[in-house]
């Protein structure tokens, strides 16, 4: 049995624009919905009209990742198991893989201004998600004011709290394990974490765990890249647009290759936040 990364990409960006893609070097174009202008009314007055122009974000599907099999007739026949199904069920999970690891190695530097730094906040500006030099220093004592104040982040952008994601690395994840999370509505369950190892809602967030957080070495500090933020942030689209099989001219087997395109976007700044951190 072989063993995979886990995913989550999928989990925590919206994907509406998944079927409007068919080959490499497609462009999406998505209409945003502008602000309405609210103003005092006075009886009598003369109203004032708007003309709203709605904005536009372009998703370029730019990107691609690809897989290239050579299956030698003899040996399939000679095989006591369908290596050729589970090699290809294998391209599948390493393609998911290095896709989702390429979208969290580069998402969290869209974030905000106001969802970054030693300043973060839009309405207060006193949110400490760390910079360069002074990453935050996190452990089991504190790990709940981070989650509590990435969430104020949002709050201060009027982001919803449904659907709300941050994505940590195991590190981070075994230190809310080791917290003390006696209150188990705080969890949204009926055992607390503390208790049975699960990890689910915090706060307004779903908590996911990853490998594939994106780390920095700062000084002596190897600091991660953390993502916390709504579905509405980030929009992904990806198609698998080629899987081929053709004679070996060079051998007697056959040629197996696949091609799967894909595209992101960071199209909601305000949605995103970036919170770059080290283990105490």
């Amino acid at each position: 049995m072989k063993f995979y990364k886990s995913t989550v990409f999928a989990a925590i960006s919206n994907t509406d624009y998944q079927g409007d893609i068919k080959a490499y070097g497609d462009m999406v174009h998505i209409r945003t919905v502008p602000d309405i202008v609210i103003r005092d009314y006075v009886i009598n007055q003369n109203l004032t009209y708007d003309r709203p122009t709605p904005g536009e974000v372009e998703l370029l599907i730019d990107k691609g990742k690809t897989y290239g099999l050579a299956i030698n007739d003899v040996e399939k026949l000679q095989s006591d198991i369908p290596y050729v199904e589970k090699w290809t069920t294998d391209a599948g999970q390493q393609l998911a893989i290095a896709i989702d690891s390429d979208i969290l190695s580069n998402v969290y530097s869209s974030a905000a201004a106001s969802n970054q730094g030693a300043t973060a906040g839009a309405d207060t500006g006193n949110l400490d998600f760390g910079v360069t030099g002074a990453p935050e220093a996190v452990d089991k004592t504190n790990i709940l004011e981070y989650i509590v104040n990435l969430g104020t982040g949002l709050d201060e952008n009027s982001i919803p709290d449904n659907s709300r994601w941050v994505v940590f690395p195991p590190l981070f994840c075994g230190m809310i394990k080791m917290s003390d999370l006696k209150d188990a509505s705080l969890a949204g369950d009926g055992t607390s974490i503390l208790r049975n190892g699960r990890i689910g809602m915090i706060d307004t967030f779903e908590i996911y765990k990853s490998r594939q957080i994106a780390t920095t070495v700062d000084g002596a500090d190897t600091v991660h890249n953390i993502i916390a933020g709504h579905p509405s942030a980030i929009t992904f689209a990806s198609q698998m647009t080629k899987t081929e099989t053709l004679r070996n001219p060079n051998d007697f087997g056959d040629l197996m290759r696949g091609l799967q395109v894909y595209g992101y976007e960071v199209i909601k700044p305000e949605a995103l936040i970036w919170f770059y951190a080290k283990k105490a």
